[in-house]
């Protein structure tokens, strides 16, 4: 019997994933190839040429193939209760800011908020130049130790939050999966409003059946825009599992489950009480402005992980 596909992103290309003295024996080759005086006798070869070589030098400079283009990015409040969905708040905002210094903008495509206004989780999408190449590495489980305002004697509290950020994909891609792996579900809209507004059945939450990834989307006003929208997240949720485990493969590791947010596993630590410090783990940068890192400033963290992961 035919099968129905749904298009989603192939896998990047291995040259992204080789080593740099590979890649610039590649961008030798095909440069020596293009000084031949035969070069331009197949048009379409000699484009397609050109194209891989575009590729190669963007993939030696730290841009893949979707590095270019928009982020969605979705935070998770973890351990810590009240403080942890106060905590996903602050980093939303923190990363709104941000995006607003690049010239970027962001918008929601779905939350579930607290009754004082923090986050279960949150999902919004950054639209700008290299959003997702810059944004990529602020993955991972971020920490926050303070006094907890939501505690009377206003004892020290740590939180933890979990941070996804993903590339966001056109309709077309390269990439086929049959629709059989995919599970589509129809609920009502929780957008503002209160009780008393008509709720319509127009949110869509899709799951990956291989996987169990999920993408949720409320915030469009039909369900056939937000299904839309939820595919394009669900391809880049498959994208970055697929990139992780080639990775770990590459490297001879096992690929772990899913990493918590709690103790023990984040990637950067907000330091409130009893003195101020947001350090990152993997680069070991240090800031004592905290104010200034939850007003948008993240430049100094994300050049040094691109300096790391450049070398």
């Amino acid at each position: 019997m035919k099968r129905s596909w749904v298009r989603f992103p192939a896998t990047a290309p291995n040259k992204s994933m080789s080593n740099k003295e590979e890649i610039k024996k590649q961008i030798s080759d095909i440069e020596h190839d293009m000084a031949q005086v035969d070069f331009w006798n197949d048009k379409n070869l000699a484009q397609s040429k050109i194209k891989e070589l575009q590729e190669l030098k963007d993939s030696l400079e730290g841009f893949g193939k979707y590095d270019k283009g928009n982020a969605i990015m979705t935070i998770f409040a973890g351990v810590g209760g009240d403080d942890a969905e106060d905590f996903a708040r602050m980093l939303l905002e923190m990363y709104i800011k941000f995006s607003d210094s690049k010239g970027w903008q962001a918008h929601r495509l779905s939350s579930h908020e607290t009754d004082f206004g923090g986050y279960k989780t949150v999902t919004y999408e950054i639209t700008g130049k290299n959003a997702y190449g810059i944004l990529k590495h602020e993955s991972g489980v971020h920490r926050l130790v303070r006094q907890s305002p939501f505690n009377s004697a206003g004892k020290r509290q740590t939180s933890f939050a979990m941070v996804e950020v993903t590339p966001e994909f056109e309709k077309e891609t390269d990439f086929d999966l049959p629709v059989d792996d995919i599970e589509i579900d129809h609920t009502k809209s929780s957008g503002p409003g209160g009780q008393n507004v008509n709720k319509r059945e127009t949110a869509v939450r899709i799951t990956h059946i291989p996987t169990k990834l999920t993408a949720f989307i409320d915030s469009e006003r039909s369900q056939h825009q937000n299904k839309e929208k939820a595919l394009a997240i669900l391809k880049g949720k498959v994208y970055n599992k697929r990139q992780e485990e080639q990775k770990l493969m590459e490297a001879g590791m096992s690929i772990s489950k899913t990493v918590d947010a709690e103790w023990g596993s984040q990637i950067r630590s907000y330091v409130l009480h009893p003195y101020k410090l947001v350090k990152d783990h993997r680069t070991d940068v240090e800031v004592h402005d905290t104010d200034k890192v939850f007003s948008g400033d993240l430049d100094v963290f994300i050049s040094a992980m691109k300096d790391k992961t450049n070398h």
